[in-house]
């Protein structure tokens, strides 16, 4: 399992302050409020940083690094991830994971035949969307409700669903 999770992703510079735009990756970008050290992954490292400030503008969150007064300095983050640890992630609700979690989970009905692999989460706005690679090579989308959702073990990296009438017919 994932120590760290990625909330974001710096996409360019914001002015010659040291400032950087950042897409956020997790649910609610507000969380950035919250945050006071991150770690950025370099390829090479992951660079722990402390968060001065924090500001929105339409879909991005503007960052700003203690130590960073400067374009030149920040510059070499551009198009680096933002990391947290786990025990600075947003706690979870019962029956919640994170999607880092449930990609390379094995999916079998609960019938015990062997679907496939799950290989995305497409988020909608009324629940998330399932995508299993299946064993001969076809996507099958389920819908993340209870209905077709059985069981997730993470410990044993599985997945048990119930396909609904007509899921397999696409």
């Amino acid at each position: 399992m994932e120590q760290t999770l990625r909330v974001g992703v710096i996409t360019s510079t914001h002015g010659v302050r040291g400032e950087v735009k950042v897409f956020p990756t997790t649910d609610d970008a507000k969380r950035f409020k919250k945050l006071k050290h991150v770690m950025i992954d370099t390829g090479k490292e992951l660079k722990p940083m402390e968060i001065e400030q924090v500001k929105f503008f339409k879909n991005m969150v503007i960052v700003k690094f203690k130590g960073f007064d400067n374009i030149n300095d920040i510059e070499i983050y551009k198009n680096k991830d933002i990391l947290i640890t786990r025990e600075d992630a947003v706690p979870l609700g019962p029956d919640e994971n994170f999607i880092v979690d449930l990609i390379g989970l094995k999916v079998a009905t609960d019938e015990g035949e062997e679907l496939g692999t799950l290989k995305d989460v497409l988020q909608t706005g009324a629940n998330d969307v399932y995508v299993v690679e299946m064993t001969d090579g076809k996507e099958l989308l389920l819908p993340a409700i209870k209905q077709c959702i059985l069981n997730v073990d993470l410990e044993q990296q599985t997945m048990t669903v119930h396909v609904l009438d007509g899921l397999m017919d696409l």
